[in-house]
């Protein structure tokens, strides 16, 4: 998945670090200072989704703004997932305050 992402956001020509440990827990991807992208698989439900939930919070109160899809997103709706990351960018949530 991450050489994936890395293609499929090259083009943004902004920082990104891929399994990144923010806040205690690895995220997916981290674009800029600011955004992360979380990608859920078949084992985010129960316990794993409230943890995700919780963790969604505290990147939320550290600046973050995380953006969370499925796996079946990235793969067989890019245009969609594309499209989020594009808009978070255009308003600035990829940045540092």
């Amino acid at each position: 998945m991450e050489t994936y992402l890395r293609a499929r956001l090259r083009w943004l020509r902004v920082p990104i670090r891929i399994q990144t440990w923010i806040a205690g827990h690895r995220v997916d991807a981290l674009i800029g200072d600011r955004l992360v992208l979380q990608i859920d698989g078949a084992t985010h439900v129960g316990a794993q989704r409230s943890e995700d939930i919780r963790h969604d919070a505290e990147l939320k109160l550290m600046g973050y703004h995380v953006i969370r899809v499925s796996y079946t997103q990235v793969m067989f709706e890019w245009h969609v997932v594309q499209d989020l990351i594009m808009r978070a960018i255009a308003q600035g949530l990829h940045r540092a305050a």
